[in-house]
């Protein structure tokens, strides 16, 4: 059996096409612009061209993007400062700021300053409460990506064995609600996990976001099981740096019946997801429809 590759690339910008026919929209029957501000303190490299692709590619949809580049020192009263004014300013309707933050600031004290109706990434504490009680949020974008890849898919995931394998605020655990909330049996394992291999090899749906480089093997999956990579690690091979996933892909892809490549499989969901949360939230203020096939 060879997978079938899940192309993230290309689905990324069918969901980037998408948002940018609901921009213009929105723009030629209310006059409304969608803005998303991005916040970056310091100057960690893979942040800064993270931040420059998601400025890049909120101006193609036709979004206003607004970035501030903060200085690594900034105090926290400043940085609380500026988010007070992003949350009053009504140009802006999707707040984001750049994580890892320097190790002065609070993160979660940063993250909860965010109004929770502009936070586009979902970790607001009072975002994570309604998406596990099935209430209407805003959804972590990486596993929304992950969510949208699998509908696209399988249509239907009622009653499919799911297993996640990672519990992270991040990723892990926003992803077991979604596919609960898509009415999968969901297990949540980890590192730690007994019998882990075998775990796995239930699942009808493995979603590997362990922060592990190919930990998740061929033996872990079943047959015709679709697997959905999260990983991103750099390692060194052969004198040179490669990108990995947490599953190993040659011998995952023997066995599974589709699987997403690393790179070019979530990855490329991620800003597209920010990017239509970004939407959604600035259909939710102005109390208009949200955009279909774009939210949980």
């Amino acid at each position: 059996m060879t997978a079938k590759v899940i192309d993230g690339k290309a689905f990324a910008a069918k969901v980037r096409g998408q948002v940018a026919e609901h921009v213009a929209k929105l723009k030629a029957d209310h006059g409304l612009v969608p803005g998303l501000a991005v916040v970056l303190v310091g100057e960690d490299p893979a942040s800064q061209v993270y931040v420059g692709a998601k400025g890049k590619q909120t101006v193609e949809v036709g979004m206003n993007s607004y970035e501030h580049k903060l200085d690594a020192a900034t105090s926290e009263a400043d940085l609380l400062a500026l988010i007070d004014k992003l949350n009053k300013d009504p140009k802006v309707n999707g707040i984001l700021v750049q994580l890892p933050l320097p190790a002065h600031l609070n993160s979660d004290l940063v993250i909860n300053s965010i109004d929770p109706a502009k936070d586009v990434d979902g970790f607001h504490i009072s975002n994570v409460g309604l998406l596990g009680t099935g209430q209407k949020s805003m959804v972590p974008c990486t596993p929304l990506g992950c969510l949208m890849m699998l509908r696209d898919h399988h249509g239907s995931l009622a009653g499919m064995n799911a297993v996640v394998v990672g519990r992270s605020n991040i990723v892990g655990k926003p992803m077991a609600q979604l596919l609960l909330g898509d009415s999968c049996t969901v297990t949540i394992a980890h590192s730690k996990t007994r019998n882990l291999a075998e775990v796995c090899r239930s699942a009808d749906i493995l979603v590997a976001a362990v922060g592990r480089p190919e930990m998740i093997t061929g033996e872990f999956v079943k047959p015709g099981a679709t697997v959905i990579d999260v990983g991103i690690n750099r390692i060194e091979r052969d004198g040179k740096t490669k990108l990995v996933g947490d599953a190993h892909y040659e011998s995952c892809a023997a066995v599974a019946g589709a699987i997403t490549p690393v790179p070019g499989g979530v990855g490329p969901m991620t800003i597209a997801c920010l990017l239509a949360n970004t939407l959604t939230a600035t259909c939710r203020a102005n109390g208009l429809p949200e955009p279909k096939g774009l939210t949980a």
